[in-house]
C-alpha cells in the first residue's frame, strides 16, 4: 500500500485542491491532506476551519481523508508511513520553487518521493489567495469553490465588515 501526503494552508480548500487530490487519490492507495497549522501567511480561517473544510471537501472518497500538521512535512510523512508527497502545479513559476522544495526534503529524508501534478487548465490561475482576495470585494467565487466554501467565506468577509479586504494582502484584482 502506498500512502501519500498532500500538504498545503488550504485557506481556504479550493477548486485546484480538490483537483489534485482527486487526482493523486487515483494513483495512490490512501491520501492524506495535510492542513499546515500555522505557516507564514495571512490566513483568513483557523486551522480548525481549514481542515473541517477539507474533510467536507472529499467527503464522498473514502480513499482521502485529512489531518493537521506542524513542523517539517518529511517528520510528518514518517509520522504516518507516507512515501510521497504530492504537489500541485499551476504555471511554470510553481516549479522552481517546488523543485527546491523536493530537493531539501530529498535531503532531509531521501526515502520521501515527491510526485508534482500538472493543474487541469481550468485552474491553472486559481491560488487561495486569489479566492481570498476576490470574496473579500464581493466578488463571484461560486466557480472556484464548493458551495460551502463559498458560505464561509461570505460569512467570514461579513463578520470582518469594512476591514475585511485590509486582512487579505490585494494583487492587482482591486485595479
Amino acid at each position: 500500500m502506498v500512502r501519500a501526503v498532500f500538504p498545503g494552508t488550504f485557506d481556504p480548500v479550493h477548486f485546484g485542491h480538490i483537483d489534485i487530490a482527486n487526482r493523486a487519490a487515483r494513483i495512490f492507495d490512501e491520501l492524506i491532506i495535510a492542513v499546515y497549522d500555522n505557516p507564514p501567511k495571512n490566513l483568513l480561517f483557523s486551522a480548525d476551519e481549514r481542515l473541517e473544510m477539507t474533510n467536507i471537501a472529499f467527503a464522498n472518497n473514502e480513499r482521502i481523508h485529512a489531518s493537521i500538521f506542524s513542523g517539517l512535512i518529511v517528520n510528518y510523512c514518517r509520522e504516518v508511513d507516507a512515501k510521497v508527497i504530492v504537489r500541485g502545479l499551476r504555471v511554470f513559476s510553481d516549479f522552481e520553487h517546488e523543485f527546491r522544495m523536493a530537493l531539501a526534503n530529498h535531503r532531509l529524508d531521501s526515502d520521501i518521493d515527491v510526485v508534482l501534478l500538472i493543474t487541469s487548465e481550468e485552474h491553472s490561475f486559481l491560488t487561495g489567495s486569489t479566492v481570498k482576495e476576490i470574496a473579500s470585494l464581493d466578488g463571484d467565487v461560486t466557480t472556484l469553490v464548493p458551495d460551502f466554501v463559498h458560505t464561509a467565506l461570505t460569512k467570514r468577509f461579513q463578520d470582518l465588515g469594512d476591514d475585511g479586504p485590509n486582512v487579505v494582502p490585494m494583487t492587482a484584482l482591486r485595479d
